[in-house]
């Protein structure tokens, strides 16, 4: 996925609002998966566009309307895991920080910020990769980032 994928999708990380921030984890999540981009960026279209943009709502749709709504996408190969994931990933967001500013937050770093992501059941080191890459050089401006880290 490349730099210009945040922004083809109509999101600003640059605002750092929240809904902005969690559309990227939604798309981040959705992308880490090994399938074609264009599934997944239909796969984050139609998510977004019922309505999903914030944990809560992910929470509320439940298993069953993400499997339909991933199947519409043609997210059919990955559609009942990925569905568990969105869940159980929303879930520990808002247990452990509430909300992704306060995890971007908490983190302090880029490093910091892979790190943390990882500690969540279903990302691994490329979801984590992918969302830090572009959250640190704004989030985290007066850091040195390594790039050879993120």
């Amino acid at each position: 996925m490349t730099p210009a994928v945040a922004k083809k999708l109509g999101i600003d990380l640059a605002s750092r609002k929240e809904g902005e921030l969690f559309k990227w984890f939604l798309a981040c999540l959705l992308f880490g998966k090994p399938i074609q981009q264009e599934i997944a960026e239909r796969a984050y279209t139609r998510l977004v566009s019922a309505g999903l943009r914030n944990p809560d709502k992910v929470l509320a749709a439940g298993w069953d309307e993400l499997v339909r709504l991933l199947d519409e996408a043609h997210y059919v190969r990955y559609d009942f895991s990925t569905a568990t994931k969105l869940l159980e990933v929303c879930q520990t967001l808002k247990q452990r920080y509430g909300n992704v500013t306060k995890l971007i937050e908490q983190a302090r770093t880029g490093s910091g910020l892979s790190t943390r992501l990882q500690e969540f059941k279903h990302i691994g080191p490329v979801t984590a990769r992918i969302f830090s890459r572009e959250i640190a050089p704004i989030w985290y401006r007066f850091r040195q980032v390594d790039s050879g880290r993120l």
